[in-house]
């Protein structure tokens, strides 16, 4: 069982099972369903309600020390704030803490600064100038390591470097946004020539975002010992991949139309400092070569790793219409999932002096775990297809149909600590 929180006098903070305790906080930018302007605005989920930093600005008397970030804040402008230094974010954290917490008595003029979540449009948490995806789930490259190259499934590289490439920032979407299958250039087979349809492989890939917050100058290396100072937070992310446009434009160079026309991610970004309880040995389940100095730390091994539970869920369209619940196709868990931590993806990505910004975005790659049942891919599941599986109701997917929807959820939960969530990633096939 949790840990007891603390307690917020924002009662719907205090359910069980509440993915934003006042031990949460996460940050989120939205605007007002009643705001024909759609003014953007920053708040903090706490419970079923956000507190709106633009009302609580000119609510109560700020802080001297920390007017300058809630004037950000109270600007839409996450992005800047991201930037700022550790002490900057847990002074903030700490005040927000105290205004929330179930001591708190002046409540009044805190209360006029929540709005309930159901008011609002969720937008992407901040603007996301870059984004990085990288493969460091191990047991995912594993499983299409095996499909492609039986005898030799990870590459010669794998267990020395956190591979990635560079993905497309401009189709990255808010939760809920539908998504349109893509069409695109594939064939049937080898020898055969090219043609021109709407994906018939559509899948989905279970990941967690990582979002930078204070960044480096070009030329300059983050050190493994500083990485961590440099990120900034988490979201869970989804990789929509079209498996037949991938496979036959990857050769040279990898992933580009297969992956470029959709990415989601969940509107609320829980910090480094909500996390801090979760954090765990780093512990890697197949044993490799130890790696260059320059992705080693005493620090790293002892805490680089954080222990997430992750699940992926879809609802089919003749599911929604006949009133039955979505269906947990998987539930996998990130520290048992990935290879390299979070600190040696910082690291490696600005080993060349390659220089980040604060709103940048990684991308873990599939976070699958050990076994077949725990596949972050549908690629996986279904063993490329051709197994397809079979849904309560009885319908079968070997790769999604038009109406389908995934739902993603990610969770802390240990007994040592309070259990906090990233809320849905949601999207539907159109």
């Amino acid at each position: 069982m949790s840990q007891i929180s603390v307690g917020s006098w924002v009662e719907s903070a205090n359910h069980i099972g509440c993915d934003f305790p006042i031990e949460n906080l996460p940050f989120g930018r939205f605007y007002l369903k009643s705001d024909h302007l759609k003014k953007e605005r920053i708040g903090i989920a706490i419970g079923d309600q956000i507190l709106d930093f633009f009302i609580l600005s000119t609510s109560i008397e700020i802080p001297s020390e920390l007017s300058a970030s809630v004037q950000l804040l109270a600007t839409a402008n996450l992005n800047t704030f991201m930037s700022k230094s550790d002490a900057d974010h847990q002074l903030l954290r700490s005040w927000l803490s105290q205004l929330l917490g179930r001591q708190y008595l002046e409540r009044t003029k805190i209360q006029a600064a929540l709005i309930p979540q159901i008011d609002v449009v969720l937008l992407l948490p901040c603007e996301i100038g870059d984004y990085t995806d990288f493969y460091a789930g191990i047991h995912h490259a594993m499983n299409v390591g095996k499909m492609l190259r039986p005898d030799a499934p990870l590459g010669e590289n794998y267990s020395c470097l956190p591979v990635g490439y560079h993905g497309r920032s401009s189709s990255l979407l808010p939760s809920g946004t539908p998504i349109k299958r893509p069409t695109g250039q594939t064939r049937a087979s080898d020898g055969k020539p090219p043609y021109f349809q709407p994906t018939r492989r559509l899948d989905y890939e279970l990941e967690l975002g990582v979002f930078i917050g204070c960044g480096n100058e070009l030329g300059s290396p983050i050190a493994i010992e500083s990485a961590e100072d440099h990120f900034f937070g988490m979201c869970i992310l989804n990789d929509w991949s079209a498996r037949d446009i991938q496979g036959w434009e990857s050769t040279p160079l990898g992933p580009f139309l297969g992956k470029s026309f959709a990415t989601t991610i969940s509107p609320w970004l829980v910090t480094k400092f909500a996390l801090e309880p979760f954090r765990c040995p780093l512990t890697r389940t197949i044993k490799a070569n130890a790696g260059l100095p320059y992705l080693e730390s005493t620090q790293n091994t002892q805490g680089g790793a954080i222990q997430i539970m992750l699940e992926v869920l879809i609802q089919t369209e003749e599911m929604r219409s006949s009133g039955e619940p979505p269906y947990r196709l998987v539930q996998s868990e990130f520290s048992e999932a990935a290879y390299w931590t979070i600190a040696q993806m910082i690291t490696h990505h600005t080993s060349n002096g390659c220089n980040l910004r604060a709103g940048d975005l990684f991308g873990t790659g599939t976070l699958s775990g050990p076994t077949p049942e725990s596949a972050g891919s549908l690629l996986e599941l279904t063993f490329g297809g051709k197994q397809a599986i079979k849904l309560p109701n009885g319908q079968v997917r070997g790769f999604l149909e038009n109406g389908d929807t995934v739902i993603m959820k990610a969770y802390c939960d240990l007994p040592n600590a309070v259990r906090i969530g990233f809320g849905d990633c949601v999207g539907m096939i159109v």
